[in-house]
C-alpha cells in the first residue's frame, strides 16, 4: 500500500530532539516488555514507498541518538516479503499499519476501532513479533474516483459502486487483488470488469486515474494528489478499510522499544501550525 506522509522538517527535528534527549525512564510499550539487555545495534526496514521509507529513517534517527548502531533496509517491498524478514529476525523493527497488517494475518477479522484492532493483532501475532504503541496518525486505504465518476454516478460511498462495478476497471498495487477481492464482493458486492495491477499507490495509479484506464483507483488517505487532482474518496460505511495507525512492528527478541518512544506515537493526521507537535499534515481524510 503506498502512503505519502508529508511531514513538515522542523517537526520532525523538533521529535528527533525528544528522541535524543528523552530519559531512560520511560514507559515500557503496550506489548509489555522492555529493552532487551545488551541491544547494541538492530535492523530497520521499510516497504517499498516513501511514506514507510521516511517512517523508518525517523525510527532509525531516533535509536542512534540513544547510542544503538542502525542498519537500514529500505524500499524492501510488500508486506508478503517484509513480513517474514520480521520474523526470522533479519529486520529488527519497522513502521507497519495496524489495520492492514491485521487484515494480512486475518483477513476475517472484523476490528475496526484502534484499540481493537491492536487487541486483535496481539493475539493473532506469533511468539516472536510484537507491535508497539501506535501513533494517532492514521494513513488509510481508500477507494477514490474522479470528480466527473462521482458526479455522473451520484457516488458518495463505496456502496454505491455495486451496480456500476461490472463495468469498472479498478486500479492500485499487485497485491490487492488477491488481498481484496473477496471482501469486497462479501461486504459490498462489488465485482469489478477487471483489476488493474499498477504501483503502490504511485504515479501510474494517480495517472490511471486520471487518465480513466481505471475508474476506481486504490490511493491513500495523506495522498495529496486527491486534493491536487480533486479526486473523490469513497466513504467506507462497513469499515472495511478499518484503523489504520502508524504502527512499529518489532522482533521481539531484540528490539529495543524503550529507546523509540516518543517517535513513534507522538504522530497526528491532523496539521498543526506548531511544529512541536510533530504532526503529519493531512491531504484528505475519508
Amino acid at each position: 500500500m503506498t502512503r505519502f506522509i508529508r511531514v513538515a522538517v522542523v517537526g520532525v527535528a523538533s521529535l528527533l530532539f525528544l528522541a535524543a534527549c528523552g530519559g531512560d525512564d520511560e514507559t515500557p510499550s503496550s506489548g509489555g516488555t522492555t529493552s532487551p539487555a545488551g541491544v547494541q545495534n538492530v535492523t530497520v526496514g521499510s516497504a517499498n514507498f516513501p511514506e514507510s521509507e521516511l517512517l523508518a529513517e525517523i525510527y532509525a534517527a531516533a535509536l542512534e541518538a540513544k547510542g544503538i548502531e542502525v542498519e537500514r533496509q529500505l524500499g524492501i517491498g510488500a508486506r508478503e516479503v517484509t513480513y517474514g524478514q520480521l520474523q526470522s529476525g533479519d529486520l529488527t523493527i519497522m513502521p507497519e499499519y495496524n489495520g492492514a497488517l491485521l487484515q494480512y494475518l486475518d483477513q476475517n477479522a472484523t476490528a475496526t476501532t484502534t484499540q481493537d484492532v491492536n487487541t486483535a493483532l496481539a493475539a493473532a501475532l506469533p511468539a516472536e513479533l510484537q507491535i508497539l504503541d501506535s501513533a494517532a496518525a492514521e494513513d488509510k486505504d481508500s477507494l477514490t474516483v474522479t470528480q466527473d465518476t462521482a458526479t455522473q454516478n451520484s457516488l458518495t460511498s463505496i456502496a454505491d459502486l455495486a451496480p456500476l462495478s461490472g463495468d469498472l476497471v479498478i486500479g492500485g498495487p499487485p497485491e490487492m487483488k488477491q488481498r481484496r477481492e473477496q471482501q469486497f464482493k462479501d461486504v459490498y458486492n462489488l465485482e469489478f470488469k477487471e483489476w488493474k495491477a499498477l504501483d503502490v499507490g504511485g504515479p501510474l495509479t494517480v495517472t490511471a486515474l486520471k487518465d480513466g484506464d481505471v475508474q476506481v483507483a486504490n490511493l491513500f488517505t495523506t495522498d495529496p494528489a486527491i486534493v491536487a487532482n480533486n479526486f473523490v474518496v469513497l466513504e467506507d460505511p462497513e469499515n472495511v478499510f478499518g484503523a489504520q495507525n502508524v504502527t512499529p512492528l518489532v522482533f521481539k527478541a531484540a528490539h529495543p522499544s524503550r529507546s523509540l518512544s516518543p517517535a513513534t506515537t507522538r504522530f497526528t493526521t491532523e496539521f498543526k501550525s506548531d511544529p512541536s507537535e510533530h504532526t503529519i499534515p493531512k491531504a484528505a481524510k475519508a
